[in-house]
């Protein structure tokens, strides 16, 4: 998947960690792997506009999602290749994400996750408009969140495991490749 990221909020933002995000939810709908996506980050005036222009709702929003291809998650594995395809663009309000992460009393990098999987949701077709929709999108949305934790907590504790193993071998006289100091 092609994601590019282009920061004009004049914010610090964890952009690999949106990217990873994006790019997770995306794997989890079963999303093509040619499909690109574009994140924006704006500042709050930037927001604000275009809110008023696409909304027509003043003042800046947390999230905006602008779908550009028709596309389904999942589909038929005996499908044809759909090629490549842009799946649309996201656009991020981290000035607004932080506040938000406060009175949400958690950080500000899980705002901008849980932001980015919603963005990504919404390019996809799901809404919270009736309580079904929104009993949906957020069940999915807290559901893919917590994959992503867990797998993130994952890789973290098999990178540690990893490392211990080869400075443990490294004492014992191997090196990375196994070869013993004496097969030298």
């Amino acid at each position: 998947m092609s994601i590019e990221l282009f920061n004009e909020s004049g914010m610090d933002a964890p952009e690999g960690q949106i990217i990873e995000v994006a790019r997770f939810a995306l794997g989890a709908m079963d999303v093509h792997r040619a499909a690109e996506l574009s994140i924006q980050l704006v500042d709050n005036d930037t927001m604000a506009d275009l809110h008023m222009q696409w909304m027509d709702l003043p003042g800046p929003t947390d999230v905006m999602s602008f779908p550009m291809d028709e596309l389904t998650p999942g589909g038929r594995p005996d499908a044809d290749d759909p090629g490549p395809a842009m799946l649309g663009d996201i656009v991020l309000c981290p000035e607004f994400a932080a506040e938000q992460a406060k009175t949400q009393r958690h950080s500000y990098e899980h705002e901008l996750a849980v932001l980015t999987v919603h963005g990504v949701l919404h390019l996809l077709g799901f809404d919270h408009a009736e309580p079904e929709e929104e009993k949906e999108m957020f069940g999915l949305q807290n559901r893919i969140l917590a994959d992503w934790y867990d797998a993130r907590e994952l890789r973290v504790r098999t990178e540690r495991q990893a490392e211990k193993d080869a400075r443990l071998l490294r004492n014992i006289g191997f090196d990375a490749t196994g070869d013993s100091a004496d097969d030298r």
